[in-house]
């Protein structure tokens, strides 16, 4: 039996009469990197701010390493927070601070280190990312795909149990978002994390992933291996891994 890390049960979002997620019911194993694949506007990123506390749900269940936390108050959340890392869609380094007091940011934040433990740490992140030695280097100087190898530097820093991807190749060529691909698939087999990919790229999401789901219209309309969704029968999911045009006809037959 695997061991559920997160739970979200009738999950619903809704901004005034907007409906972004609709009594969503998904669950993430300890250990596994989870993509969520969906067209734009489906309710991804809505996923990412409730599973980080940054939206409080309409209503619905969403329970993180066993806590139930939508009684959480601002300190709750910051305590659980330490437990997470967060890679942005466009990487979010602070522009003022170098490489190396970026990765650190958190470090200095949340605990009271030797300085000569923080600078360590700093080190094996970014030789892990592939960017040793940059520590001194602003984010002014650095490349798109740069910025997002700090970025995931930065979000392991503080060691934690998950990851959230949200749209980390956005913007990449593809030999760059194949070494980002490759990075996250890392990250897990290293570490150990759990992971959420939010994505629009379906080759990062085979790669990355050992499980896909399919967020169409605020709900889920499949979960599966990479090859399940690959070869899937649904409409929805086949229309948007192959890059076809969906027909309404065939979308209103599954919801």
């Amino acid at each position: 039996m695997k061991e559920v890390m997160i739970s979200l049960r009738q999950l619903t979002m809704a901004f005034g009469s907007k409906v972004v997620l609709d009594e969503l019911d998904l669950d993430v194993y300890k250990g596994e990197t989870l993509a969520v694949i969906g067209p734009s506007g489906s309710g991804k990123s809505t996923v990412i701010k409730v599973l980080t506390g940054l939206l409080a749900p309409t209503s619905g269940s969403v329970q993180i390493e066993g806590q139930e936390t939508s009684g959480f108050d601002d300190d709750a959340w910051d305590e659980l927070r330490c437990h997470m890392g967060v890679v942005f869609q466009y990487s979010a380094l602070f522009d003022f601070l170098s490489v190396g007091e970026n990765v650190a940011f958190g470090l200095r934040q949340h605990f009271k280190l030797p300085e000569a433990e923080v600078q360590s740490r700093v080190a094996a992140l970014l030789e892990m990312v592939g960017m040793p030695g940059t520590q001194s280097m602003m984010p002014a100087e650095l490349s798109g795909g740069m910025k997002k190898r700090v970025g995931l530097a930065r979000a392991l820093a503080m060691q934690p149990q998950v990851v959230f991807y949200d749209e980390p190749t956005s913007g990449l060529d593809p030999v760059m978002t194949m070494t980002i691909s490759r990075l996250i698939r890392k990250t897990q087999q290293t570490l150990g994390v759990t992971s959420v990919l939010v994505t629009h790229d379906m080759e990062s999401a085979y790669f990355a992933a050992d499980r896909i789901a399919m967020l169409y219209k605020g709900k889920i309309v499949q979960v599966g291996t990479p090859d399940e969704i690959k070869r899937s029968s649904n409409p929805i999911v086949h229309a948007f891994v192959n890059g076809l045009e969906l027909k309404e006809e065939d979308a209103d037959e599954q919801q």
